[in-house]
Parts: C-alpha cells; structure tokens; sequence
C-alpha cells in the first residue's frame, strides 16, 4: 500500500512542492485516485470533505499539464461554491512547479476582468462555478475545446443547487474523448445518473461510509421551542469552549440571529448567498484565527468552509436532508479530533429527528429542554 506521495509516478519538481507544503503521506481517498487518475483513467469516488479530495485532482491534473506543450486551458474543475473554486486555486497555487502554469479562478461576485485576462493569457486550468463559466461560453469569453481533464467536485451539492442544465451545456462544450473524474458525498439522487452520462469505464473509490457521522463527534439533540433556541445556544456558549459554527434555514434568519447574539456580547459574524465575496472571506478568517468565536451560516454558504478545530457545531434550524445533516456536523472532529453537534429540535420535528437517525443509522443523545438550564437527559 502506497504510503509516501514519493512512491508515486510524479515529477521530482512536483514532488518538492508537495514536500514544501507538507504533504508527505496521502489520505486514504488520495491513496486510491491518483494512481489510476494519473494512468488516465476515469475515476468516480465518494467521500466526504475534509478527506483530501483537492489534491487527489490536482496532482493528476499538475502532472497532465507538465507533460502538455499546449496554449490554453487543459483542465477544468466545477465546483458548487466559489470558496470551494478559492480553496482549490490556493491549493493549486501551492503545488504548481512553476510559475507557467496559471489558473484561471472562474466565478460569480468577483470583477470579470482579472477572470477574464487570466484566460486570455493561456491559463492552463480553469476552477469555476457553473453559473460563471456557463455565462462566459455564451459571451463567447472561453474556449473549452482543448480541455483533456473534467473534475466535478461536490456533484452532489451542484445538483441540489439546481446546476444540473449548466452541467450540461457545459459539458457539451468540451471534446467527446476526455478523463474525467468526479467526486460526491453520496451516490444517491441524480448522481448516479452524472457518472453514467458523463464517465467512462470509472474506477470506483469509496472512502468510509458516506452516510454516516464520524464516530469522534457526539451527537446531541435538544427539544425546545423557537422562542427559546436563542437562550438555549447563549446557554451552551457559556457553558462549553472552543469555537461555534451554527447552521440556519434562511440569509434572514442568518442575519437577524447574528445581530442577537452580538448584542449579547458573542464576537459573531455570518456568511450566506447575499453576502459579497470580500465579507464572506473577511467573516472565515475573523472565525478562523479565533477572532469571532461563532460563525452563522446557511446551508449553500457553508460548503466552503474549511476551518480546523471547531469545537461545536449548532443545527439551530433543522437541515431538510440527512445528507445535509453528514454534511454539516462534518465540519467539527476534524482530523479525528473530538468534536459535539447539537441540534435544535422543535416538538413538531420529532419525527424528522426519528428520520434522521434511521437514514444514518445513528442514535442521538436526547434533552428535552424545560428553560435551558434545565436541560433534562
């Protein structure tokens, strides 16, 4: 079993890099893509964020490249958000050889014109959101026909935010004969039918078990009615430490809890769809270096986050889905550290709490919350 980033086919340049930064034993997920990934096969692999998955693409994708004498983009990597397409620029930045291979950062709420003078001058891969690029081709502002290498990453997550047509015209865009790889929490829904129509032959990776939360976090849930989550949360701030990440339904309520919670004194700050780029990256990296201890955020905002170490993660508004669910209390016991995940369950929400736990196969500890310090087991 591969157990060094050396013992794979990969350039000596490629290989310093990736020692410069660290890495020098790979995940499992990165284990098992990039050894057919870089022999050019398809690959369709599930697993969860936080696992490796960016640099079991890019590493193929820098090795294509190195080995390509060509003018334009070679690779294309769709992700749902832009702080996913960001993370994977970074990441991109970090590795790369040389400073000749230039990436193209292809997304919406940024100025249009460093996007589009990147592509101009020969950007080899292209990280974007579908809504972006897909209003580039029609602007007749990007070329896909040279593409070699098609990555979706988070397909799952893409399809749910209804990019499925743009997924689409996209695709057809590039050339039929292409490697593509695609990477999803969960096979479930239309993912399933995206690794049909668009992968060839893939190998399959599945990296632990998709649908289920780490055993390290503790899975709490707290009966108690709406007007009394915000006293429950301040109760539980008070109580325990360590950073907060707490998830809501809607941007207004994102907002409106937010505002709550500063006034009683909390360092908050919130990221959600309406908030412009430099505040949501403002608001991460406040969370990040410990600056706000708590972070309110939507579903869709939050597929970008990346923050180690957060020590508690809140379901202030119950998710709609259980992969919703994974997806969130996956954000704390990172790196099999210990992590808690509490959520706020109304009496009416009973049963969906019940669903939750048959979906996932998992029992959560129960209080049923009379005021929130008397929170009874």
């Amino acid at each position: 079993m591969t157990t060094q980033f050396s013992q794979f086919p990969i350039s000596a340049a490629l290989l310093d890099r990736l020692k410069a930064n660290k890495f020098t034993i790979p995940t499992p997920v990165q284990a098992n893509a990039i050894p057919p990934a870089l022999e050019g096969r398809d690959v369709l692999a599930t697993a969860q964020t936080g696992t490796g998955k960016t640099l079991s693409f890019l590493i193929p994708i820098v090795e294509m490249i190195e080995k390509k004498d060509t003018h334009g983009a070679d690779a294309l990597v769709l992700l749902p958000t832009r702080e996913l397409a960001m993370q994977v620029e970074k990441v991109y930045r970090a590795i790369r050889p040389n400073q000749a291979n230039m990436v193209a950062l292809v997304v919406g709420g940024m100025a249009e014109g460093p996007q589009l003078d990147t592509i101009r001058r020969g950007a080899r891969l292209i990280v974007a959101t579908p809504g972006r690029l897909e209003d580039y081709i029609k602007r007749h502002l990007v070329r896909l026909d040279q593409i070699k290498m098609l990555v979706f990453d988070e397909v799952d997550r893409m399809l749910d935010m209804g990019f499925r047509p743009s997924i689409a015209r996209i695709a057809a865009e590039l050339p039929p004969v292409r490697q593509t790889l695609c990477y999803s929490a969960t096979l479930e829904g239309g993912v399933r039918e995206v690794a049909q129509k668009y992968l060839h032959d893939p190998v399959r990776i599945e990296i632990g078990t998709v649908s289920t939360p780490a055993e390290n976090v503790e899975l709490r849930t707290f009966e108690v009615d709406q007007n009394k989550k915000q006293e429950l949360l301040e109760h539980l701030l008070d109580q325990e430490e360590g950073s907060f990440l707490v998830f809501v339904r809607t941007k207004h309520g994102a907002d409106r809890l937010t505002r709550r919670l500063s006034r009683s004194g909390h360092t908050t700050v919130q990221i959600h769809g309406d908030r412009t780029q430099s505040q949501r990256n403002s608001a991460l990296r406040g969370f990040k270096e410990g600056r706000h201890r708590i972070l309110v955020a939507t579903d869709v905002a939050s597929r970008g986050i990346d923050v180690p170490h957060i020590g508690h993660v809140i379901n202030y508004d119950m998710p709609k889905l259980a992969e919703d669910f994974v997806h969130r209390i996956g954000r704390t016991g990172r790196a099999s550290s210990r992590g808690v995940a509490s959520t706020f369950a109304m009496p009416a929400e009973r049963e969906e709490i019940k669903k939750i736990e048959r979906a996932l196969s998992v029992r959560m500890k129960r209080f049923r919350v009379r005021s929130p310090e008397r929170a009874i087991a």
